[in-house]
């Protein structure tokens, strides 16, 4: 496995992790969630063959790739980044796109603004816990219920460093652990996922928070469904429900696919079962 920094036309850098073949026939590119990074794949690239190059990135304003700001912080810029990527780095053969959450909608929008590089590169397309509309993903920042509770232990704390770190922590993981996740989860993905999205808390989640929620979802699925589609789920997803994926699925002709006792983190949950959806539109 190994890491570079790709340079986008705009100047700005996205932090690439590479493993398997650049010439194999096969490319799986990865695109994770909104205030995740590309660490929330690793149990995926595990369970894909050797034989496939398996790409996996953090979205600009995301992990270790550069900041965004206002103007390049929407769901457009990040498919333009997406295709940019596929452009540059995939040397032969096809793409399969999985996409989970915000990075769904990356894919998307890399269909509709790079309909060209889309159907030449790209097999199919796997979408992991992405909703068809725009009111799922950014309840994560934050559910009422926990956001009040963490809000009053950051005032009560506020001044005490130490103090935060034990006291609002674990109030705050515990809260992401009921939302994010199925209700048996491994306690390292609950530590990995609450690692991600406390890194992106609060500025990178108030930024990309009005791009998720406004982004025409269904326009530019209209491109995405021209190639095979699975959207897969969790069946105790609590941001994107089985109903929400069929949806999805329908508006393309493609198929849904519920994964029973898991939440919306699937690549850490159901890790064989995204991989296989992935082999399924490799063809």
């Amino acid at each position: 496995m190994a890491t570079e920094r790709l340079l986008l036309g705009d100047g700005a850098e996205l932090h690439v992790v590479r493993s398997g073949p650049p010439e194999a026939e096969l490319t799986v590119v990865l695109a994770h969630g909104y205030a995740l990074d590309h660490r929330s794949w690793h149990r995926v690239v595990a369970a894909l063959p050797a034989s496939v190059q398996v790409i996996s990135y953090d979205h600009r304003g995301h992990g270790a790739s550069s900041p965004a700001d206002k103007e390049t912080a929407t769901i457009e810029q990040l498919g333009d980044d997406l295709g940019e990527l596929v452009e540059r780095l995939v040397e032969r053969g096809r793409v399969v796109i999985a996409g989970h959450s915000m990075g769904g909608m990356a894919a998307m929008a890399m269909a509709e603004r790079r309909p060209r590089l889309y159907r030449q590169v790209v097999a199919g397309v796997v979408f992991v816990s992405t909703a068809s509309t725009g009111l799922a993903e950014t309840s994560l920042a934050w559910p009422k219920s926990v956001g009040k509770l963490v809000r009053e232990l950051e005032r009560a704390f506020g001044p005490l460093v130490r103090t935060i770190r034990e006291k609002i922590e674990p109030a705050k993981t515990a809260g992401l652990r009921w939302w994010l996740f199925g209700d048996e989860p491994r306690q390292e993905d609950v530590d990995l996922t609450a690692d991600m999205v406390w890194a992106h808390w609060p500025e990178t989640v108030a930024l990309f928070r009005p791009a998720v929620d406004r982004y025409d979802r269904e326009a530019a699925l209209t491109v995405a469904g021209e190639r095979p589609v699975i959207a897969i789920v969790g069946d105790e997803d609590r941001l994107v429900p089985e109903s929400n994926a069929k949806e999805l699925a329908s508006i393309v002709g493609g198929e849904s696919v519920v994964v029973e006792n898991a939440g919306h983190m699937l690549p850490l949950e159901a890790p064989a079962e995204v991989a296989a959806q992935v082999m399924a539109l490799a063809g």
